[in-house]
């Protein structure tokens, strides 16, 4: 089997590899291929259906211009959308198939039995008859009280529930005097009625858990299909066919000693090529990665580059190898941190990875508390944000997924924030999630702006509200990233203003020196002896 890196990751692409037995095969069947309208998927920042026909078009075009050649019923045109409307692939039919399915699945969890309050009308009818089947047995008053006095009996027992509920299982005078007057073995019925209802409450406690890991991982799937539909309508879309150029790279790259078995053209989103080719160094030659992604730069007329994480020489063995189109902007990254009293080991974590589609991810998360347990929590949250973003899962997505994790995978409440970047390095753009953390600052052309948020940690609640910001940023321009321990050094009221003016007050142009230079101002506001771990982030985007 053939296994293909795509846009969205090894590792997603490698999950739908195998179910998609012959690559080629798909290759070769994606001619005429159209994307799917029907809107299936109702949130719209993974629904490709609505994509507007101008880009559409304007993708189109790239192809054209590109000098791809080849069959022109291999595109994606304005009329091929408005006729069919429908995927002609069948992988790409059935994975969609397999997302309904999980939908449906998740919806169908939704509507069972939902959260308890309170015992229903027939649960305390049974608690009474088993109360009074255990107490009232040989007493001579038993044929009046579950007969003529059965209502009374029965709303006794309820003054008795309503009282524990209110006040605790100490039962006032009042109430006792009642029940001795009414019932010869008042002691008995009591201490009966309050084990059972104990009883009770803790099946309903057990029950109301199920309900909520039920829910969680319904979530969970919900978030997968949704993740599988945007992948099949994005693949779908953007794999094309092109005969012309797939001879021209086996003959070009036959004459610098590499035997081409297969290729796979893709277009992303933002109009960059993504080609891979299954091949190997023929005997007596060895070829470097790089100088691959080259030559096939020249035969496609665009400046090529091996995928982050190729195998740096080819062998003589068939392996599939990922050219992408060049990026615009490279970015630099520095931290400075300090733990609280100036401790070793810090609550707060950070991340620094190469996603794919040309995307660089920038993360920070301070861990509940401090010391090793704060480091271990928030160790643990960028770990799993790592993994999904590389998974190719949008951050959103995947820090909705990691909270329903945390909250349904454990009883004790333990929280994380969560500060990430996602810088793209085609177009410049930054995105800018939230959920808990400090404000982030962005300096462009000397000025400094404030992203802030109002959101919750995750593990807190099950649903939580996650905020997003977008700028567009320019060569020289930096994203600092802080955690509260930060800011909190700060005066009081003074914090924001502080900060601006530390980071507009200098020109360093290095990230980490201007990592250190921040936290060395901090420390000068606060003393050398830090009351809550302190982590900095800067990064830096220049055009290249």
């Amino acid at each position: 089997m053939i296994s293909v890196v795509g846009f969205i990751g090894k590792k997603t692409y490698n999950f739908v590899s195998t179910i998609w037995p012959n690559v080629i095969s798909l290759k070769n069947s994606l001619t005429g291929g159209a994307i799917d309208t029907s809107n299936v998927n109702t949130d719209e920042q993974y629904d490709v259906g609505d994509e507007k026909e101008a880009t559409l078009q304007v993708r189109h075009n790239v192809f054209i211009d590109a000098g791809c050649g080849g069959n022109e019923t291999g595109y994606i045109t304005n009329d091929k959308v408005k006729e069919k409307g429908v995927f002609l692939n069948p992988y790409v039919m059935q994975m969609d198939k397999f997302a309904d399915s999980l939908i449906h699945l998740s919806k169908t969890f939704f509507t069972l039995e939902g959260y308890k309050g309170a015992l229903s009308e027939e649960e305390l009818e049974n608690m009474f008859r088993d109360v009074t089947g255990s107490v009232c047995e040989g007493c001579e008053k038993k044929g009046i009280c579950l007969a003529a006095e059965r209502l009374a009996a029965y709303q006794m027992m309820c003054d008795v529930l309503c009282t524990v509920e209110e006040y605790g299982a100490e039962i006032n005078v009042e109430l006792k005097r009642k029940m001795q007057k009414q019932c010869l073995r008042a002691p008995r019925f009591l201490r009966e009625t309050l084990e059972r209802y104990e009883s009770a409450k803790q099946v309903m406690l057990w029950n109301n858990k199920i309900v909520k890991n039920r829910e969680g991982y319904a979530g969970q799937m919900k978030s997968f299909a949704k993740m599988i539909q945007y992948t099949t309508r994005e693949l779908d879309a953007g794999i094309f066919e092109d005969n012309h150029l797939e001879k021209k790279l086996k003959n070009h790259l036959k004459k610098h000693g590499v035997k081409m078995m297969s290729s796979v053209f893709y277009l992303t989103p933002q109009g960059k090529y993504e080609i891979h080719l299954t091949v190997k160094a023929m005997k007596g030659h060895c070829i470097v990665t790089k100088e691959l992604a080259a030559e096939v730069g020249k035969c496609v007329g665009r400046v090529m580059m091996p995928l982050q994480g190729e195998r740096p020489i080819l062998g003589e063995d068939y392996s599939t190898v990922a050219c992408v189109e060049g990026a615009r902007y490279h970015t630099l990254q520095g931290v400075a941190r300090i733990g609280k009293d100036c401790d070793k080991i810090s609550g707060d974590t950070f991340l620094m990875t190469d996603l794919p589609g040309g995307k660089k991810g920038v993360a920070l998360s301070d861990g509940m508390g401090s010391g090793e347990e704060a480091f271990k929590e928030s160790t643990m949250v960028v770990e799993m944000l790592e993994e999904l973003l590389e998974a190719g899962f949008p951050v959103k997505m995947a820090i909705q997924m990691m909270n329903t994790a945390l909250v349904i995978g454990r009883e004790d409440v333990r929280f994380s924030t969560i500060d990430a970047a996602i810088f793209d390095l085609y177009t410049g753009e930054c995105e800018f999630v939230k959920a808990g953390a400090s404000a982030t600052f962005v300096k462009q052309k000397g000025k400094v702006e404030k992203i802030s948020s109002t959101t919750l940690p995750i593990g807190v609640l099950q649903d939580i509200e996650i905020q997003t910001d977008t700028r567009v940023l320019s060569s020289g321009d930096y994203v600092i990233m802080v955690t509260d321990g930060v800011m909190d050094a700060l005066p009081a009221g003074e914090q924001d203003t502080l900060m601006c003016a530390f980071i507009e007050g200098t020109d360093i142009v290095n990230p980490k020196e201007l990592a250190h230079y921040l936290l060395g101002k901090v420390l000068e506001q606060s003393g050398e002896n830090p009351a809550d771990d302190m982590t900095i982030v800067t990064a830096g985007v220049w055009k290249l």
